[in-house]
């Protein structure tokens, strides 16, 4: 627990900003994404909203030396696909955005689906189990429980759907850092079981979910994961902070349903 940072008031405050500047970029360049639209083109208009209107950095720009602002994953990649002018989006592609910005030095991050056209219906159930799996640990969130009961909400519900769940990847503590402590494991572990959720703790949780098997490779860009089995993949992602009663999404976007502030106990 002494790595885990427990954010004061100011901090809560600068990061419900950078949080909503991650959500805007997600509400904004949904009217873009239509059949014929290069990801390259897509990751310049984020750029140019980031850098331009909300007067941010996109966070994953030279990360680690990532190469564009934003990471977009299309259909069978993973995550981490790396936006270029010969990737095209056409009709009945599903489209993972992922973006983090840094707005006065602190980060917000988030990711959704976009489904492009005529999508078949196992692609629609694979980003509706994703997202629903997402909510579900959402409104369980509260001061006083054990981590892993993130973990234990989504695979519960992903398995009885029938999808699996990428274990490589995970949610992560998020504050001054891109990523701190603690790891947010998307299934049942023993990592997460020590640790319990504190008010003022803020952290992403990020599932990614396969339509097949869970198994995944990393291609030759050294970023660009994809499945093994070439099925779909889907993921959805919130900043999430921990609060004595419940949760408040921090990045929550226009389209959502879901309230931003949960009150669980």
């Amino acid at each position: 627990m002494q790595n885990i940072i427990i954010k004061k008031k100011h901090e809560i405050q600068k990061m419900r900003l950078s949080g909503k500047l991650a959500a805007n970029v997600l509400d904004m360049i949904e009217k873009y994404l239509q059949p014929l639209i290069s990801t390259e083109e897509i990751n310049n208009i984020c750029y140019n909203y980031i850098i331009n209107t909300q007067k941010a950095i996109p966070a994953c720009l030279g990360y680690k030396g990532f190469p564009k602002s934003i990471c977009i994953s299309i259909n069978d990649v993973v995550c981490h696909g790396i936006p270029n002018k010969t990737e095209i989006i056409k009709n009945g592609d599903i489209v993972n955005i992922d973006v983090a910005i840094i707005k006065d030095g602190y980060y917000g991050d988030t990711s959704r689906m976009f489904l492009i056209g005529n999508v078949d219906y196992m692609s629609k159930k694979l980003c509706n189990v994703t997202q629903n799996s997402l909510y579900q640990s959402l409104r369980i969130i509260q001061s006083g429980i054990s981590l892993s009961e993130i973990g234990k909400s989504i695979q519960k519900y992903v398995e009885k759907n029938n999808f699996s769940i990428v274990k490589e990847y995970c949610g992560h503590g998020i504050g001054k850092s891109f990523h701190e402590e603690p790891h947010i494991l998307h299934y049942d572990n023993k990592y997460n079981k020590n640790i319990i959720l504190q008010e003022g703790m803020i952290f992403t949780i990020e599932p990614i979910i396969n339509a097949g098997s869970a198994e995944v490779y990393c291609t030759n860009d050294h970023w660009t994961v994809k499945t093994k089995d070439k099925s779909r993949s889907a993921q959805y992602e919130h900043t999430v902070l921990v609060t004595k009663s419940g949760c408040e999404i921090l990045t929550i976007q226009k389209y959502e349903k879901i309230e931003k502030i949960l009150i669980n106990n």
